[in-house]
């Protein structure tokens, strides 16, 4: 295995999503936005475009200190204290005191979750869009099979794999329609400085605000730092992606029981002990995973809690759990285009 990867993340995780959420990814994320601060602060008059570009030519090849930081967030409870003492080291004197200048810790890691997010939204709006290509492309070559309906277990009325299908690709359109947009509502800066309201930029806020949104290729936004509607409603959506894909799995794995028989799964799992069977599991994998993500999306809305202008707690609280949907997301999408790959229609 490769390092912090376990077996069990072979099953349910996903390697893409976690290199875009590892600590790597988020510091070179928080780094693009001090470049990009001091760039905006520059062009705005609040420092000298000298003190930008050598803020820029100093960070250009910066590589952490992992220990010092992983000491620094023991101690502050959030990386950025210890990341920029390390990253002015790296930088001329005086233009190292205009680094992070007016800026607190939070406008610099919600800002670099949103450069992160953009990534991990493109990969999964062209998974998702891949996968229903593939739904349709099944529509086209089984949906006028017949099969039987079944209610509450219990077979209902004969119909066909078309009308099934349709179950799982009309919530899969809807979500597909809200993850592109949100892409468009969502990845917005974070620039409030202290006391999230600017005062720290002096006169130059906005101009500072608009120049960071426009340097990092995000919206521009009012100071939101405790108002996580946006990315609460985020993993609420993914939720419901999981949720509609778990609804897939548990579906196949019924139409692939031997008394059904709608499906067969090539390359199921083997057992131990039966060699005769084929167990669906990616299919329960799925089911598994929509309802993982339904408990950490319930836990997620607590960090909705803020007390008055910042809280460490439901701060750390996002940060557990997030990453976590996100990965969760990406397994679970990988995992239903895997299951499509390995179904076939019996006739």
């Amino acid at each position: 295995m490769t390092p912090n990867r376990t077996l069990l993340d072979a099953l349910t995780g996903d390697e893409e999503i976690q290199s875009l959420l590892d600590d790597e990814s988020q510091v070179a994320a928080m780094v693009r936005v001090e470049i990009a601060l001091a760039n905006a602060e520059a062009d705005a008059g609040m420092i000298s475009a000298d003190d930008a570009t050598a803020i820029a030519a100093g960070l250009a090849n910066f590589s952490p200190d992992w220990d010092d930081l992983a000491v620094g967030m023991a101690r502050d409870g959030v990386v950025v204290p210890a990341l920029v003492a390390q990253m002015r080291r790296h930088i001329a004197q005086p233009d190292a005191e205009c680094l992070h200048r007016g800026a607190t810790s939070q406008d610099i890691v919600d800002t670099a979750l949103m450069l992160q997010l953009a990534r991990v939204i493109a990969v999964f709006v062209s998974r998702l869009s891949l996968l229903l290509d593939e739904l349709e492309q099944m529509d086209t070559q089984y949906g006028a099979r017949p099969m039987m309906a079944h209610t509450r277990m219990q077979e209902a009325l004969p119909y066909t794999v078309s009308a099934k299908l349709a179950t799982w690709i009309a919530p899969l359109r809807r979500h597909l329609a809200v993850l592109e947009s949100t892409r468009r509502s969502l990845l917005v800066i974070q620039l409030g400085g202290p006391i999230g309201d600017r005062s720290s930029f002096g006169t130059h806020g906005e101009a500072v605000a608009r120049g960071l949104a426009k340097q990092l290729d995000l919206g521009i936004a009012e100071p939101w730092q405790t108002a996580r509607d946006l990315i609460i409603g985020f993993a609420s959506l993914l939720g419901l992606l999981t949720g509609t894909l778990g609804k897939l799995g548990a579906d196949v794995a019924l139409m692939a029981q031997n008394e059904i028989a709608v499906v067969t799964i090539a390359g199921g799992g083997g057992s131990s002990s039966m060699a005769h069977k084929s167990n669906p599991v990616n299919a329960e994998v799925l089911v598994a995973l929509a309802r993982y993500n339904a408990g950490l999306v319930g836990t997620l809305h607590q960090a909705m809690v803020h007390e008055n202008e910042r809280s460490g707690a439901a701060w750390t609280l996002e940060w557990l759990t997030l990453p976590s949907i996100l990965i969760a997301t990406g397994g679970a999408l990988r995992l239903a285009r895997t299951l499509l790959g390995q179904l076939r229609v019996d006739r």
